[in-house]
């Protein structure tokens, strides 16, 4: 069984303090994304655009900027919010109030938990690179995902890599303050990597990378 230490899984997501989230769709979103990783916001909101379903279960949840400006498919929507930060679940269920969503104080490296019913779609944008350990450690968390996943239902996301990308020297640098501080680990996270553990929970997937994101979906 993969172990976690629990202080590194609590640092990942411990910087997103109410400050931090006020400024979030603007430095992360749009700057860091178009600037340092070099694939903007756009990108990442296709991915929500082209696999969320009206049975939805998001991870790592930010302030819920994707989810506030993609279509989802109907109007009769169950939406479900899941972070182990608190800040991040009140912003983005405030944000996202007229859902009505369900919120679950959760950390995705241990089984969920969550006694509800299974999802069609499950997002987790930006939440593989704050998970500390390798890609092979970190694939645990593509089996607790199975796990709430109805049969044909799709999980998608992004994730930042550092090894086999081209990157400039901001970003290599942010990198590797962020992962200094804790906020990150990632310095070992390749695409190659990724691609293989993907597969080995979910055969039908695919990876993009475009600067230095990983979009990818699986199917279960």
């Amino acid at each position: 069984m993969t172990s976690f230490n629990t202080e590194q899984v609590k640092a990942g997501s411990a910087m997103y303090s109410r400050f931090v989230l006020s400024i979030y769709d603007f430095f992360f979103l749009w700057y860091n994304l178009r600037f340092l990783w070099k694939c903007p916001a756009r990108f990442l909101l296709d991915l929500y655009n082209q696999y969320i379903s009206s049975n939805h279960l998001d991870i790592g949840v930010g302030t819920g900027y994707f989810l506030d400006r993609c279509k989802f498919p109907d109007t009769d929507i169950r939406l479900a919010l899941m972070d182990l930060n608190p800040n991040s679940l009140r912003a983005a269920s405030r944000r996202l109030s007229r859902y009505k969503p369900e919120t679950y104080r959760r950390s995705a490296t241990e089984p969920f938990n969550l006694d509800a019913a299974a999802f069609d779609s499950v997002g987790m944008m930006n939440l593989l690179h704050c998970i500390p350990g390798d890609m092979k450690t970190k694939s645990i968390v593509f089996k607790h995902v199975k796990e709430v996943m109805n049969p044909g239902a799709v999980v998608f996301g992004s994730t930042i890599l550092y090894e086999g990308i081209n990157r400039n020297a901001r970003a290599t640098f942010a990198i590797k303050y962020a992962n200094k501080k804790g906020y990150m680990a990632n310095l070992n996270d390749s695409l190659e990597d990724l691609v293989e553990s993907l597969r080995g929970i979910f055969p039908d997937s695919s990876v993009n990378v475009i600067g230095c994101e990983a979009l990818f979906w699986a199917r279960k």
